[in-house]
């Protein structure tokens, strides 16, 4: 059987043939097959399969066969067996592909698995901790409702203004938000200003771009489609009201240094320079999610560290939006109190999850402790119908990516030379402490 693409390592491929020759006749590299079976799940879960960009013959051959998810369970752990059973390396580049792909496949296993049960009874029994650890290798922090009562008690304080804290909150919200016909000219500025930070500080594909749309009616407030080629498609939901920094949190999360740039420089690093095909595709619930978001939502700091993004909005954003630019520190201020919410949301989407709260009582814990309205928590619920705990990937991945880096580095020079390699390496939650 001729190989058709380059991505293997020495021994692994020898390996792969050896044993996957007779159990799973239709693979003949352990890259292939775990892209096909990557596809093979988005047969069954249209939000599974993020991005890919490999080669179009994989997913022509995915209509050959049948791909019940019995058999997708199947195959992955008999791949993990298969990868497993590679010798040690004392090269860490394939130490780190070996584990990225056994955890990569140990969360595609359990998703197919869950997609099984939730089609034999909807209603079927979940459990918020287990999805975590099984999709995102890694078990999140817990904390008691009480805490987030204590920061409300203390935000209530601290915030200027007249009435009760939702009226002095919306006072000051309405200083910052950007008007609608104002939305395209800010987003690009911030995305631009984004960009021109980190490219200052790593270097991307000569072609990379992306273009940016504005939508309605999503669970999400942004989403990057990764297309290939170093090409992004970003949207923007402009169901709700959006605020000065908000363009500079997407922009750099959904752009610069965020999934734009992880996306980009996994391609170019990773698939083009090193043939390593597992890399094209990316699952949404996976260990890969984890440092994606978290990174993401890291790299809004790297790119506008201490007092630089509030000098970015207040001089030049607000001024596009026609906005006071003297509100700029003061709604930073009240950010800066309201981030201690910020696990909330894990809470809530925990107790939802395992059944103890319900619908109406998770909207409204929503409400309460991220400080929105019924809408706004109503859509916050919908994000964890759809995506269960992947809420964590954004706070405890930003916190586990922020001390991966920190702890590795002193200077900024040094914590961008981390982050850079962390855009670059398949590592997941667990290889972090590596």
């Amino acid at each position: 059987m001729k190989l058709k693409n380059k991505c293997t390592l020495i021994g692994l491929l020898m390996l792969a043939l050896q044993v996957n020759a007779e159990s799973t006749p239709e693979f003949y590299d352990i890259s292939e097959n775990y892209v096909q079976l990557v596809l093979a799940v988005g047969l069954h879960d249209p939000v599974y399969v993020d991005a890919y960009y490999g080669p179009e013959t994989l997913k022509e051959g995915l209509k050959k066969q049948d791909w019940p998810l019995a058999k997708i369970s199947e195959q992955g752990k008999l791949l993990i067996k298969t990868v497993k059973s590679v010798p040690s390396s004392t090269d860490k580049d394939i130490q780190l592909r070996k584990h990225y792909l056994i955890k990569q496949l140990g969360a595609l296993v359990f998703h197919a698995e869950q997609l099984a049960k939730k089609a034999n009874n909807p209603n079927y029994e979940r459990n918020f901790n287990q999805e975590a650890v099984a999709l995102y290798d890694t078990l999140p922090p817990t904390y008691d409702y009480s805490y987030f009562d204590q920061v409300l008690a203390n935000l209530d304080t601290g915030l200027e203004g007249e009435g009760d804290l939702l009226t002095r909150i919306d006072a000051l919200q309405k200083k910052v938000q950007i008007p609608k016909e104002k939305l395209d000219i800010v987003f690009k500025a911030a995305m631009q200003g984004c960009r021109e930070k980190t490219l200052k500080k790593m270097s991307l594909p000569e072609n990379e771009s992306f273009t940016i749309e504005y939508v309605n009616d999503k669970a999400w407030s942004g989403y990057n489609w990764y297309q290939g080629n170093s090409i992004s498609l970003i949207q923007i939901n402009t169901d709700f009201p959006i605020y000065i920094p908000r363009a500079v949190d997407l922009g750099c999360h959904e752009g610069y240094p965020g999934h734009h740039t992880y996306n980009a420089r996994l391609e170019s690093e990773l698939v083009n320079k090193k043939g390593w095909l597992e890399l094209s595709v990316y699952p949404l619930f996976s260990p890969q999610s984890l440092i994606a978001e978290g990174s993401a939502n890291y790299g809004i700091a790297m790119a506008f560290p201490g007092n630089k993004r509030i000098e970015f909005e207040r001089n030049k954003l607000m001024p596009l939006a026609g906005l006071d630019p003297k509100y700029a520190q003061k709604y930073q201020d009240y950010l800066d109190l309201r981030a201690k919410l910020s696990y909330a949301g894990n809470e809530v989407a925990r107790d939802y999850i395992n059944g103890s709260i319900t619908r109406e009582q998770a909207i409204e814990l929503q409400a309460k402790y991220a400080l929105v309205d019924a809408a706004k928590a109503e859509q916050r619920i919908r994000f964890v119908e759809k995506y269960g705990a992947y809420v964590i990937n954004y706070n405890w991945g930003k916190d586990l990516v922020k001390d991966y880096v920190e702890a590795n580095a002193q200077t900024e020079k040094e914590r961008w030379a981390i982050f850079t390699d962390l855009l670059s390496s398949p590592r997941v939650p667990s290889s972090l402490s590596w």
